[in-house]
């Protein structure tokens, strides 16, 4: 009843466990069995190794939460050898997020990650063009085009693109993507933010500004996921916010065939099994058959 299909990949439900706050899924299975999810996204994984951020790396805020991570993780390679063997025990769709600095990072991450078992590699185009001087490639759509139709022509799996909602203008940019070859989308990543310590008269994170996320940015990324449902035709998967199962639905009747559970993991670690259980308790009592009845009906 609640199964979705994205790119030709079967999902048992449409639950993601979004990149960035469930690691690799270890530390979650001693709380629920991570079978239960339709989909994992790995931790964001660069080309190489990174230790992340110095400082303070996670800050919250009224009905949100910041974070500087920096993106630490062990690596594509890394992942391959020690995270993976894990995963691929496990009964769920893997979805590994990719990030780099330049595009070569990207094209050697993806010839790394096409020869294992993942099904979907998620392009994070969030990331710093060190080429542009440190602006995201996902802000400006030539940029952007650029590093997706590159990926596309190498990967063997198919290519959610990941926006960012820093984007010039988030429609053009998704319409952009697709055209340069994007199987999927999903949105949003963090809204960049700030946070002052005023008794030190200082910036909260030593990177100044941060990323923002939690049921803050919901009404924003929502209508978001709308207005790009509105001028492309590939699946789109909604993250922002989402704790609970009328959350979900809201992004599934805005577009999303498939939702991502992000900062809801640090409030209840296995919040996102109760947003499956709520999706299909409201699918019995509207009599709803399949999500795709309700998919993209506002």
């Amino acid at each position: 009843m609640t199964k979705v299909n994205i790119c030709g990949v079967e999902l048992k439900n449409p639950v993601i466990a979004a990149s960035g706050t469930f690691g690799f899924g270890r530390e979650f299975e001693e709380y629920f069995s991570i079978e239960k999810l339709g989909g994992i996204s790995t931790k964001g994984l660069t080309l190489n190794k990174r230790d992340g951020n110095k400082g303070i790396r996670i800050y919250e805020t009224p009905s949100g939460l910041m974070n500087s991570i920096g993106l630490q993780n062990p690596g594509v390679r890394g992942f391959i050898e020690d995270e993976l063997p894990f995963l691929e025990k496990k009964d769920t769709v893997i979805l590994a997020n990719l990030g780099g600095s330049t595009l070569d990072d990207y094209l050697q991450g993806i010839e790394l990650l096409n020869n294992t078992s993942v099904h979907f590699i998620e392009l994070n185009i969030s990331c710093p063009n060190v080429k542009e001087g440190g602006m995201a490639f996902g802000i400006k759509c030539n940029t952007a085009s650029e590093v997706v139709k590159e990926a596309k022509k190498l990967s063997k799996k198919p290519i959610i693109v990941k926006l960012s909602p820093n984007a010039e203008n988030i429609k053009e940019m998704a319409y952009t993507c697709v055209e340069a070859g994007a199987d999927g989308l999903s949105l949003v990543n963090t809204f960049n933010a700030l946070a002052i310590d005023i008794y030190k008269r200082k910036p909260i994170f030593n990177n100044i500004t941060a990323g923002l996320s939690g049921p803050c940015i919901k009404p924003i990324a929502l209508r978001m996921v709308y207005e790009v449902n509105q001028v492309v035709d590939v699946p789109i998967i909604g993250i922002g916010g989402i704790t609970t199962a009328e959350d979900a639905i809201g992004f599934i009747m805005a577009g999303a065939i498939a939702i991502q559970v992000g900062s809801g993991n640090f409030i209840k670690p296995d919040i996102s099994v109760d947003i499956i259980r709520g999706i299909e308790d409201f699918m019995n009592k509207e009599g709803i058959k399949s999500l795709e009845e309700i998919r993209g009906i506002i």
